[in-house]
């Protein structure tokens, strides 16, 4: 019997270094002054000093926030349409934006990537994307992991994960603690699916519907695949510039990522026991994209609602003396942001008025 290799095995250690060879250009790119030069290391480094913090706060308490998520199966639809560089905008997206939740501003980022093989031009689109996210996010690309398993995936098959670490000032920690009568939540609008419910959109558009990638969308004038693979929107700018502003209060009492679960459940994990949260269904502009998805997959309201952002990726709480300049700052940043909703007496849930 001959000898075998790794290669033998599926796993081929030079195209792996050419891999590896693609990538610091794309980490370099989102380095902030805190990251800490490593070359060759094992680990990434980053320098805990808050003199240069983005949200111009001297950090006397800080509280490190972290957060963990993948993007589901919307990898099934970058494949189908041989598009893998805008799938991590969406990770760092899910990742981010979670943190943000607590008032915090974000500092680095990690990734996984698992595949099936070696395959350095896919893997620099992926994260290429990574990295986009991360200028957007305004944190850096630290450090990540490419796992080549033969034996768990096929093809050009893939699957990513991300992982972000934040610091928040104690005092500043925003919980939905202080959410309270006649505040006002303010719906900021999303992309569209972002990076949810694609199970059911895939069963719906390519199951039910039998459409293709590269099919047209007369009502949307998209291509399918341009529809399905529009990148989550990161609103790091926005929470940034809403909580630099006001450096003193503070004045968002609440903040909710719109992810699987809609709207009412998301919103419904940070309210205080004695407070309900009322939204008007019709206070804001649904995208054209769900109306379209709907018909398709001939989908119930209450399954729309309870699967998709529906239009509202991010929520801010906030007490009304504050709402009006939090539209300005949404729309200073080419944001689209209604009052969605009201805090009333009741027992820590959302729903429909």
């Amino acid at each position: 019997m001959s000898p075998i290799t790794y290669k033998d095995s599926g796993v081929d250690l030079e195209l792996y270094e050419q891999a590896m060879q693609r990538l610091p250009r794309l980490m370099h790119r989102t380095f902030s002054p805190r990251v800490v030069k490593n070359d060759g290391g094992f680990a990434g480094l980053f320098q805990l000093d808050f003199s240069s913090s983005l949200f111009a706060r001297n950090y006397q308490e800080p509280i490190l926030v972290s957060g963990t998520d993948g993007v589901g199966t919307k990898l099934k639809v970058a494949q189908l349409a041989g598009c893998h560089n805008t799938v991590g905008i969406d990770l760092v997206a899910m990742c981010v934006n979670d943190i943000l939740c607590c008032g915090a501003e974000p500092l680095f980022f990690l990734d996984y990537v698992a595949m099936s093989r070696d395959n350095p031009p896919l893997l620099e689109q992926i994260v290429s994307g990574i990295s986009q996210g991360c200028l957007q996010g305004d944190c850096s690309l630290l450090g990540g992991e490419t796992a080549i398993m033969p034996d768990l995936y096929s093809g050009d098959d893939y699957d990513l994960a991300g992982f972000c670490v934040g610091v928040v000032e104690k005092r500043h920690l925003i919980s939905g603690k202080q959410i309270s009568v006649d505040d006002v939540a303010i719906g900021i609008q999303s992309s569209g699916f972002h990076s949810n419910g694609f199970s059911l959109i895939r069963k719906a558009v390519f199951e039910r519907a039998g459409l293709q990638i590269a099919d047209q969308v007369e009502a949307l004038g998209t291509s399918v695949g341009e529809a399905l693979l529009t990148p989550t929107i990161i609103y790091s700018p926005l929470t940034r510039a809403v909580l630099g502003h006001y450096k003193v209060k503070n004045v968002v009492h609440g903040i909710a990522h719109v992810t699987g679960g809609g709207l009412l459940e998301n919103t419904e994990r940070i309210l205080p026991p004695q407070v309900d949260l009322v939204f008007d269904r019709r206070a804001w502009e649904v995208p054209p994209v769900f109306a379209w998805l709907q018909a398709l997959g001939d989908i119930a309201d209450d399954e729309m609602d309870h699967v998709f952002n529906m239009g509202i990726g991010m929520v801010l709480i906030v007490s009304p003396f504050y709402a009006n300049k939090i539209h300005q700052i949404a729309r200073s940043l080419k944001l689209k942001a209604w009052d969605i909703g009201k805090a009333v007496s009741g027992s820590g849930r959302s729903r429909w008025q």
